[in-house]
């Protein structure tokens, strides 16, 4: 099969960006710029050179705003997809739908591509770009050349603007998540009934949000004596999420069984969840 076309090509790239960058190789900064035009334009730019591989099928203007409308559509339709699959909308399964279909239909752009004339078909050439700004006639005033400068210029400073936006968000409310969960990882079915010696479990769980790492302690007592003491290091973003075995040693009667969440260099509870149990 003969050459890729120069856009073609650098869908090719972003996929395998794509995947090396969220999959094999994770990078925070290098993943939010290839995965951002993988998920708004390059699936939608790959089915558009597929349905229209004519240069006279659409001008430049309509494949560009075609192909943000298309990708805007496609994405949310394979998370739809996924939903109904064992794989579920989980970061690998969607990262490989989209590359996959993106790679399919780049193919069939080109396969398409390659039955009309050469004149006829639509591509894109980096080079000639390249050998154009080079070559610009020398007769073009100095005033005209400086503000295609300056144009390009600006719209470098645009996009690294923009990049250095989305890399570096701004910091939101400080916040940490404390919550406890049943033995069948929801918010219902409680242990409220224990026996005496006997282990009861409950799922406890903690999120930081403080943009920092963070130490807890997550200290679990009934009528101020502790029966479980866990410490937790956290990093920002990062989540813990453990059964916890409960034993009681003394009877009790529609008691307040606390779960207290500390913060480390904090004598007071950060934060505070309970039940009300029986023990027998």
């Amino acid at each position: 099969m003969s050459r890729l076309d120069d856009d073609l090509a650098l869908v090719l790239l972003f996929i395998a960006g794509t995947v090396a960058f969220v999959l094999i190789l994770p990078n925070e900064v290098l993943r939010i710029i290839v995965g951002i035009p993988m998920v708004l334009f390059i699936p939608g730019y790959a089915l558009i050179a597929a349905l229209f591989p004519g240069k006279g099928d659409l001008d430049g203007i309509e494949r560009v705003a075609l192909s943000f409308g298309l990708s805007i559509a496609i994405v949310p339709l394979v998370g739809l997809a996924l939903n109904f699959t064992p794989f579920g909308i989980r970061l690998s399964p969607v990262v490989i739908s989209i590359s996959a279909i993106t790679l399919l239909l780049t193919y069939i752009a080109h396969w398409r591509r390659q039955r009309l004339a050469q004149e006829a078909r639509f591509s894109v050439s980096f080079r000639a770009w390249y050998d154009a700004i080079r070559n610009m006639e020398l007769g073009e005033s100095r005033l005209d050349r400086a503000l295609t400068v300056i144009l390009a210029i600006s719209i470098l400073l645009s996009v690294a603007m923009l990049v250095y936006v989305i890399v570096t968000p701004k910091q939101g409310e400080k916040f940490t998540e404390f919550y406890i969960l049943g033995p069948g990882g929801k918010a219902a079915g409680y242990p409220t009934n224990f026996t005496i010696g006997k282990p009861e479990t409950v799922i406890i769980g903690v999120v930081n949000h403080e943009y920092s790492a963070v130490n807890y302690t997550v200290n679990v007592r009934i009528r101020n004596e502790t029966l479980n003491e866990i410490g937790i290091a956290l990093a920002h973003n990062a989540t813990w999420e453990k059964p916890v075995n409960i034993t009681m040693a003394k009877p009790a009667g529609m008691e307040k069984l606390e779960f207290l969440l500390y913060r480390e260099n904090l004598s007071e509870p950060y934060r505070d969840l309970h039940l009300f149990v029986n023990a027998t």
